[in-house]
């Protein structure tokens, strides 16, 4: 078991860097967001098999989650 936790730590630690990329925010403003997003609860508890998907698809939601809880409009650059 300690295996798959290290190994979905690592996918964690390549959507923050993901996301601070897509936003060119720090990569300890993207660890906010992710690690308070609704998403990573449902990822972290195996909801819906949702650690199988792609590290770039998850960014894109957990961002597309924190726009929407803050009333921001996502620009795609």
């Amino acid at each position: 078991m300690e295996a798959n936790e290290t190994i979905l730590e690592m996918k964690y630690a390549r959507i923050i860097k993901a996301m601070a990329d897509m936003r060119n925010i720090t990569l300890e403003e993207a660890m906010d967001i992710f690690y308070n997003s609704q998403t990573f609860n449902l990822i972290n508890d195996g909801v819906a098999d949702l650690h199988c998907r792609s590290d770039l698809y998850l960014a894109e939601e957990i961002l597309m989650e924190y726009d929407e809880k803050h009333g921001q409009l996502h620009v795609d650059n």
